[in-house]
């Protein structure tokens, strides 16, 4: 049986890889690609490819890139556990053991995010995508391929725009 939308896992203290994206980066490609009958992993990965050199909803640089960087590392211990994070310009892979529902904990990064992005670009709207890409992690062969592709991920973008602060990681 194909799914379209699998459920969210939801445990609380185990690693989880989370990729969430700008709402302007949509359009008729990822539209197309979300609607194609594929396991969620390839599409999931052609979305991220695609993403990458996407410039449509590149908000992510410059003084937005500078605060999401604090802003992800300020609420560790808090809402979650972090591992490692690398933001790109349109959207972000996170690494974490969250400490509360996955749910309450993504809501709470996209929430206060959104404000403080909006606030700084002096606009106003939806800011994040809806939903999300989650992927428990199952061991540590798993963890180490999902932190190393959070690690390398910048390097796509080119040795000027991909040094800190858009990779941070603690594992290693």
């Amino acid at each position: 049986m194909q799914y379209k939308h699998l459920p969210h896992v939801d445990i609380i203290g185990y690693y989880q890889f989370i990729t969430f994206r700008t709402f302007d980066s949509t359009d008729d490609f990822l539209k197309r690609l979300l609607l194609v009958d594929k396991p969620n992993n390839k599409k999931q990965l052609e979305l991220d490819n695609y993403l990458d050199f996407s410039q449509k909803g590149a908000y992510l640089n410059d003084d937005i890139l500078i605060a999401m960087n604090e802003f992800l590392k300020n609420k560790n211990n808090d809402l979650y556990e972090l591992t490692a994070f690398a933001i790109m310009p349109n959207h972000i892979h996170i690494l974490i053991k969250p400490l509360d529902k996955l749910s309450l904990v993504i809501q709470s990064i996209k929430g206060s995010s959104a404000k403080m992005i909006n606030d700084i670009l002096k606009k106003r709207g939806k800011f994040w995508v809806n939903d999300y890409y989650d992927k428990s992690i199952r061991d540590e062969n798993h963890f180490n391929t999902v932190y190393n592709y959070i690690k390398n991920n910048p390097l796509k973008l080119g040795e000027a725009k991909a040094s800190l602060p858009r990779f941070y990681g603690i594992y290693e």
